[in-house]
């Protein structure tokens, strides 16, 4: 669907469902959607949008968000806009990321609701930075924004033309995933205007952003939240959201599924945090999160941490995930998933990273290292650990039933 054709469906009163081109999410929204259709959810919420959220760490869920939801969340950006000094109405959003996203919806309906100018910019011209610089110049007298996951940022910023590009920028919002540390650091050097930021498909996107200043002062996290937009941790360090934007539900067999929330109002998103003096800081998600020795360990940090160790030792790293293993006297220990490129043996390479984890807490080192060539995150920048799990599994069960001397994992 093109964005005209959304603004003519909602100029009817209709939800519009969104998925993916990827024959499994065509179905599974059709299965949650049922034989009777959108109808009875048009006539209780009026127009708007059933999108797919997580998918990350499990099933993936089909949110309800009524159009009302998503002009509430592009009024709240506004307003933080404004707050860093730009005039919502005199920016053009440059969005690279896909309708069916919520963070690629969004840019396009502020666009219309701010009255600013939009232009999509395809996927292909990303991964190319010199020809992206060359289709998509910067206008110098109107402030452009950009919204990226992590993934497209580092891939921007590994060409030269990349860099210059989004140094032109006038901001740049990164969500999706955590933004990697040797990465904030090098976009600081650069002097990109970046604006960490979080939010989910079931909070109409982003609830709170860090502003370009603090940013570039070396100030970590996603920033306080947007004036409408209440976050506080629940006891387990769960961010929880109170918002009038909050999706009223998931669809699943033709059903609307409320949002589990508290008698009043508060949302337990799946990811642990702290508040500190510049916000909100993710820590990781609480389902990837592992118990082991007494010890609760998040391996998203790691993740990142490893990798960028990786990369400045000059490792041929590519890819990097750390995934939970029974473990009878620890709980659970981590193993470490990894693509790398070139010829280097990978026993070197094994030991190399082995290494650069010495100085780690014993429950945060990788017991076993994996050898995993097709590894990779979704075309947004989230990993699917279900996915590399039962891949895992995979090659266990193999390995048990076929020993093999080419073994790729150490004890």
């Amino acid at each position: 669907m093109r964005f005209e054709q959304l603004q003519q469906a909602w100029a009817a009163g209709q939800i519009v469902a969104l998925a993916g081109p990827a024959p499994r999410d065509q179905e599974a929204l059709a299965a949650a959607i049922g034989p009777q259709g959108l109808d009875p959810l048009q006539r209780q919420w009026g127009p708007g949008v059933v999108l797919g959220s997580g998918g990350s760490s499990g099933g993936r869920r089909w949110c309800l968000q009524p159009l009302a939801h998503l002009q509430a969340s592009a009024t709240a950006t506004g307003s933080w806009l404004e707050q860093q000094g730009l005039n919502p109405a005199a920016c053009l959003h440059l969005n690279p990321l896909p309708l069916h996203h919520v963070s690629g919806l969004l840019p396009w309906l502020r666009a219309q609701q701010w009255g600013a100018a939009h232009r999509h910019l395809q996927p292909a011209w990303l991964r190319d930075p010199a020809l992206l610089a060359a289709v998509a110049p910067v206008d110098p007298t109107r402030p452009a924004l950009l919204s990226l996951v992590p993934t497209q940022l580092q891939r921007l910023m590994a060409a030269p033309e990349g860099v210059a590009w989004l140094q032109q920028l006038g901001l740049i919002w990164v969500g999706g995933a955590p933004l990697p540390p040797q990465l904030a650091v090098r976009a600081r050097q650069a002097g990109l205007r970046l604006a960490p930021c979080y939010g989910a498909t079931e909070t109409a996107a982003m609830v709170c952003a860090l502003p370009p200043k603090r940013f570039l002062a070396a100030a970590a996290g996603c920033g306080a939240p947007l004036v409408d937009v209440e976050l506080r941790l629940g006891p387990d360090g769960a961010v929880e959201v109170r918002s009038g934007r909050l999706s009223p539900g998931w669809l699943a067999n033709g059903q609307l599924q409320p949002l589990p929330r508290s008698a009043d109002g508060w949302w337990r998103s799946g990811d642990a945090g702290r508040l500190g003096p510049a916000g909100l800081v993710v820590v990781g998600r609480l389902d990837s999160a592992i118990h082991s020795g007494g010890e609760t360990v998040f391996p998203e940090p790691l993740e990142a941490q490893l990798l960028a160790l990786a990369q400045a030792a000059g490792l041929p790293v590519q890819a990097l995930l750390l995934l939970p293993m029974h473990d009878p006297e620890w709980g659970q220990r981590l193993v470490a998933l990894v693509r790398a490129e070139g010829m280097q043996p990978w026993p070197d390479l094994q030991r190399q990273l082995r290494q650069l984890c010495e100085p780690w807490a014993p429950a945060e080192r990788p017991t076993r290292w994996l050898c995993c060539p097709e590894l990779a995150p979704t075309a947004l920048g989230k990993w699917q650990r279900s996915r590399w799990r039962d891949w895992m599994d995979e090659l266990e069960a193999n390995q048990k039933s076929r020993p093999t001397s080419a073994d790729v994992d150490s004890l």
